[in-house]
């Protein structure tokens, strides 16, 4: 495991906390371990809201308390902010916000006027993260400044299916169209690749009066690179930690979550990234995806999760500043040293690159541009100095874990998920 020594240079303020803010039920969450770990290392009080006592987060020995707020993430607004306000007055003193899913990234966002004072967060247009976490949204400020990104429709009916479905190119992805609201009957359980229109009008039956869909062009594997973008922007949308790595598998294979990943410098990649974020006025931490399109030589943006990604862990620079490093000094008034990421490094998510593995390789699907060698790897879970959060991920994932991984696995088989598209 690679441990960078750099970030005991860094002089973070250490009177001021951090948060990690998670609405939902997801316990198994190595990205709020990894922030946990990245910030309590530089001597950073850091607190949690778990699900439970018995989570990873809430065991790390860089954790000073987990606060047990069990959540849906479909409660209503006054709710979760009453209840963020709750945990705020318990620290006792202003915290920096860390969320770690679109919920809680929209939320702080639409109510900063109640959570100023309490807590530290950056400034942004109230209803920007909400825009940018759908997929609709996202794909009309792709339009509107010129970003590519793959073509899509968003049906208002079944008889706009019909009509789509009459003249569309075959196959086609379909997505829940506002995927960061947790819903109870999602249209679809996932990216969905649809392989004739005779499939689109079955499933599309299910989908009630008013669709709640995209669909959206299909950009196969064997033509396509998927490619990730990590980055913290100041209140101006300059970005003061800038990093751009390579996905080589996801779990459920091509659709998913990041298991293993490299970094690769890319300056066209960080180059359109930091012109978007200017142009729609964004700051604080982002995490994109993209896929390369071969056939016509594009970075075609997926998705903008306004928040930490999982994996930001892969990245770092020389000076030991990864996104939520670089957050915490920006809103404490402290610098951000500046430097080159630390490229050829990987990130793996132990529990489930192996099954993605396998996958992969039945598939014969390579990413091109992963370096034949590690600088440097990166595990999600296992760390020397915190072993707790490990085996505690082991004890709770094993049983339930590899059932849930084999449902996926079918899930996906059965829907025929599309590559590249979450």
């Amino acid at each position: 495991m690679a441990r960078s020594s750099a970030g005991a240079r860094l002089h973070p303020d250490r009177d001021v906390p951090g948060l990690i803010v998670k609405f939902g039920d997801y316990p198994l969450h190595h990205g709020g371990v990894g922030a946990i770990r990245s910030l309590g290392r530089l001597g950073v009080p850091m607190y949690a809201i778990t699900e439970d006592r018995y989570t990873p987060a809430a065991v790390s020995r860089h954790l000073r308390h987990a606060f047990v707020w069990p959540t849906t993430g479909t409660e209503e607004p006054a709710r979760l902010v009453d209840g963020l306000l709750r945990v705020g007055r318990r620290i006792g003193r202003p915290a920096v916000l860390i969320p770690t899913d679109e919920e809680a990234a929209v939320l702080i966002a639409e109510h900063q006027a109640e959570l100023t004072g309490r807590f530290l967060f950056p400034a942004v247009r109230a209803g920007l993260p909400r825009r940018l976490a759908s997929k609709q949204g996202l794909h009309e400020l792709c339009v509107e400044h010129g970003v590519p990104s793959p073509e899509a429709v968003f049906p208002e009916s079944y008889g706009e299916i019909e009509d789509f479905a009459a003249k569309a190119r075959f196959p086609l992805v379909a997505k829940n169209r506002e995927a960061f609201v947790r819903r109870v009957r999602p249209a679809v359980p996932g990216t969905t690749r649809i392989a004739t229109p005779e499939g689109l009008l079955r499933l599309a039956r299910g989908w009630g009066e008013h669709p709640g869909v995209i669909l959206q062009e299909y950009l196969p594997r064997e033509e396509a690179e998927d490619w990730i973008v990590h980055a913290y922007f100041d209140a101006d949308s300059a970005p003061l930690a800038m990093f751009t790595g390579v996905k080589v598998r996801s779990w459920p294979p091509h659709a998913g979550m990041t298991a293993n990943a490299y970094v690769v410098d890319n300056p066209e990649l960080a180059d359109l990234a930091a012109r978007f974020v200017k142009q729609i006025g964004f700051s604080g931490v982002v995490d994109l995806d993209l896929r390369f399109d071969r056939r016509d030589g594009r970075y075609k943006l997926l998705d903008f999760n306004p928040r930490m990604g999982a994996q930001f862990r892969l990245f770092e620079n020389a000076p030991g500043i990864d996104v939520v490093r670089a957050l915490h000094l920006d809103l404490t008034g402290r610098p951000v040293p500046e430097g080159e990421q630390l490229a050829g490094r990987r990130y793996v998510v132990e529990n489930i690159d192996l099954p993605a593995l396998l996958a992969y390789r039945r598939s014969g699907y390579t990413t091109p541009h992963a370096p034949a060698r590690a600088s440097g790897t990166e595990l999600a879970w296992l760390a020397a100095d915190d072993l707790r959060p490990f085996f505690t991920m082991l004890a709770r994932f094993v049983r339930p874990g590899a059932k849930h991984l084999y449902q996926l696995w079918r899930a996906g088989r059965g829907a025929r998920v599309a590559p590249g598209h979450r």
